[in-house]
């Protein structure tokens, strides 16, 4: 963001009392907003007390009141300049563009050309207007140790990240510490994908704010320490804490650590829901999105109806929407809002969403779009593949540099157009095809994490080429084989399966127990804490032995992946285990299977289990239920296992003596 003039406002000589002047010398500007208003009340005109008001609402983010109250000492006191700048500044910080540059053109005094210019600028920046905004920043003092700042936020937003870096750091380093600089440095490494600069300069900004403002209550709220909305203050928009914490969890949200980066979330000063800037609630809603989807798509939707909103949030709000299926209210969206679509929605994420929903009632037609998207993007990765070799030929650092980054780029743009593609025939159970669709990327494709996934999953799925798939999931799991819980525990069981299905049953086992150590290291240190990996891991070898006829061993298995019962039962571990556990019902009723009666025991047990601890544990999503006429009571894993258990025993019993 722009760096603009210092909000000069200050204490005139009025008629105010020595409480409200030792409260806006503390910074309690909330306390003195009351106080203030009922003065208001029986002096309306009184221009000390307007001011004071206008400074308070000011300093507490309340920027449209405070430009409503310098308004009215503009009408008050035309001829004070000082009032028409400090509500050109309230209208600019609350947005209101146009407004704030009407004002600024009545002010013709030569003393505020500086000030005025530089504001202009800002507008004209936040306005998106960069022509604008270089050409009245060209008009400043060229000794204005601003000039530099705001040229770089110039560069930053052109996407010329490596050309803002060093003018931020030099302007850091001659005038002194500053956070917003740090800001912007973490900012710009972080667009250029060096996550480590960027943690650094975090880091930096976190620490300083704890150290010197303790009252801000940092990380009060992830230690479960009650402790009241510090508000919007001066104080926290001049630490940059908001704006690090909200950097820290882009960061832990980009690289997979997603407990990482709610905890980003919950760290920073506590605020109450209302207080929330944009930025946060948007992130807010998306890295909770897996586990509150209901409260997530309505932030979404209440940002979408601000102006402004972060430029995100409609993409990620119709991305959302598709990938929770929703496809219509992606559609509806996407129509009723065609000025934004055009404006935030750059034309790759507009065919791609459009393909998405055409998919839903023309997979042919949606693949013919995806298609056409994946030419332009495989000619794309092939020209920088060319520019990467020109580079190494030429040993060209630099360019080298750049080639990579437009190559990698524009491959995690392709990839998943891919995968779309492949879905279409995923959805049909065309798995030939699918490995076909991937064997013809396998030029730009091969060392993408993703990728190799999705081939392993569809040479496991094709149940022959267990072998093929064991040489796809091993790398991703001896990648992070220190860290054997930071893999999709699919992944864990798909391999473990594999390795059991090619008759690799050390492979596995060895597999197996260095999950569980892992676990109980991680219940040890956290005991709290769930996993699920092993159980996942056992879940998926029971339902594969199950679906095999031996339910015996197979269910025994599914017991195991979820004991203890209070850890490991969950909606997602009790949706597989009661489909093999109606299986084997469906076939004990048909008499194609005779199980022993200690085996029957064992599930009758299992299931009083399931009864006495699922009382809590959903059977059905939240958003799902609401969208049904099921009765919650009847939405737990205890109602379920009773109803299992009643199935069973009619099949075991007679009717007659039921």
């Amino acid at each position: 963001m722009l760096k603009v003039c210092t909000h000069p406002a200050r204490i005139r000589d009025g008629d105010y009392t020595k409480a409200i002047y030792s409260m806006i010398k503390d910074q309690r500007y909330s306390d003195a907003i009351p106080v203030l208003r009922r003065q208001l009340d029986s002096s309306p005109n009184s221009r000390a007390c307007l001011s004071l008001l206008a400074y308070c609402y000011f300093n507490t983010q309340d920027f449209i009141n405070s430009a409503d109250h310098y308004e009215r000492l503009v009408r008050l006191v035309p001829q004070e300049t000082d009032y028409k700048l400090y509500q050109a500044q309230a209208l600019y910080q609350a947005c209101m563009f146009d407004k704030a540059m009407k004002v600024l053109s009545t002010i013709s005094d030569p003393l505020y050309h500086g000030r005025v210019t530089k504001l202009k600028a800002a507008i004209k920046y936040g306005e998106e207007d960069l022509v604008s905004a270089r050409a009245l920043l060209d008009n400043c003092a060229e000794d204005d140790p601003d000039t530099d700042i705001n040229h770089a936020c110039i560069l930053y937003k052109e996407g010329r990240y490596e050309d803002a870096l060093p003018k931020f750091a030099t302007a850091l380093m001659t005038q002194g510490y500053n956070p917003h600089l740090s800001y912007n440095l973490a900012l710009c490494y972080y667009k250029l994908k060096e996550y480590n600069q960027a943690i650094k300069y975090i880091a930096d900004i976190m620490e300083r704010g704890i150290r010197e403002h303790p009252e801000l209550g940092v990380g009060m709220a992830t230690e479960g320490i009650e402790f009241r909305s510090v508000g919007n203050t001066l104080t926290l928009h001049e630490t940059a804490l908001i704006e690090a914490f909200n950097l820290k969890a882009a960061i832990e949200y980009k690289i997979g650590t997603l407990d990482a980066a709610r905890e980003a979330l919950t760290d920073m000063p506590p605020r109450s829901e209302e207080e929330l800037d944009a930025v946060t609630l948007h992130n807010q809603a998306l890295i909770n999105m897996d586990t509150k989807p209901t409260e997530g798509f309505e932030k979404l939707q209440f940002l979408l109806q601000q102006n402004p909103f972060p430029p995100e949030t409609l993409g990620n709000l119709l991305l959302l929407y598709c990938k929770f299926g929703y496809h219509n209210l992606a559609a509806d969206v996407m129509a009723e809002n065609t000025h934004l679509t055009q404006k935030y929605l750059s034309q790759y994420l507009s065919g791609f969403l459009d393909a998405l929903i055409t998919q839903q009632t023309s997979p042919d037609d949606a693949y013919k779009k995806f298609e056409e998207i994946a030419v332009r993007h495989t000619e794309s990765l092939r020209k920088s593949t060319k520019r990467v070799q020109e580079a190494k030929a030429n040993q060209d650092d630099v360019a080298m540099k750049k080639a990579v980054s437009d190559f990698e780029e524009t491959l995690e743009s392709y990839i998943p157009v891919l995968l779309a593609q492949a879905k279409i025939y995923w959805d049909l159970e065309q798995y030939a095809q699918v490995e076909n669709i991937f064997h013809k990327t396998v030029e730009f494709c091969s060392e993408n994490d993703t990728w190799r996934l999705h081939v392993a999953n569809v040479l496991f799925v094709q149940d022959n080429k267990y072998k093929e798939a064991i040489g796809f999931y091993e790398p991703l799991v001896k990648k992070n084989y220190s860290n054997l819980l930071s893999v999709d525990p699919i992944v864990l069981a798909n391999l473990c399966v594999s390795y059991i299905m090619t008759a690799m049953n050390e492979e596995a086992e060895e597999l197996m127990r260095k999950i569980e150590k892992e676990e109980e290291r991680i219940h040890y240190e956290d005991p709290e804490k769930r996993v699920y990996h092993l159980s996942i891991v056992n879940l998926i070898i029971g339902t594969l032995y199950c679906s095999k006829g031996n339910y015996e061993f197979g269910i025994s298995r599914l017991i195991r992946s979820l004991e203890p019962y209070n850890k490991k039962l969950s909606y997602e571990t009790w949706y597989y285990t009661k489909r093999c556990i109606l299986s084997f019902i469906e076939n004990f009723a048909k008499r194609t299977l005779f199980p022993t009666d200690s085996f029957i025991q064992e599930c009758l047990d299992f299931l009083d289990n399931c009864e006495s601890f699922g009382k809590e544990v959903r059977t059905t999503e939240i958003m799902a239920l609401e969208e049904s006429n099921v009765h919650e009571g009847k939405n737990t894993v205890a109602y379920e296992a009773r109803l299992l258990k009643e199935l069973l025993l009619r099949v075991l019993i007679p009717n007659s003596l039921l």
